[in-house]
């Protein structure tokens, strides 16, 4: 893999390191992994919607089936399910069937933090 590094960035790190080919390694060594990456990726595009983001919320208080968060959202039931599917997929909400209706809940307290990280980070970037 060192064989696909630039001469020019190889020239840096001689200049930055008495051993830069033991740098390289290290560097590459410490690359993201792509599965771990593309797990990410999936989170973050479930949480790119605004939609979503308000589904998240309310189920801070407790499970809820679709048609309680089509009230909440105020949308259609095409909507809410397609959302909703999004966060099943991504692993953010879980689902519990009872007779014919389906209920919702926050698939990990993660789920919450990351939410509660957001708000934390407008709230510094508003100071």
């Amino acid at each position: 893999m060192t064989d696909t590094v630039s001469e020019s960035t190889r020239q840096t790190l001689g200049r930055l390191y008495e051993d830069p080919e033991n740098r390289l390694t290290s560097l590459f060594e410490i690359a993201a992994d792509e599965e771990r990456i593309g797990a990410q990726l999936t989170v973050f595009k479930a949480l790119a919607n605004e939609y979503r983001v308000r589904i998240l919320d309310a189920l801070r208080d407790g499970e809820m089936c679709a048609c309680e968060l089509q009230v909440v959202l105020d949308a259609p039931q095409s909507t809410v399910a397609s959302h909703l599917r999004e966060l099943k997929d991504a692993g953010l909400v879980k689902t519990r069937r009872q007779g014919k209706w389906t209920y919702y809940r926050i698939g990990d307290t993660a789920v919450l933090q990351l939410l509660d990280i957001a708000d934390a980070l407008t709230a510094t970037a508003d100071e």
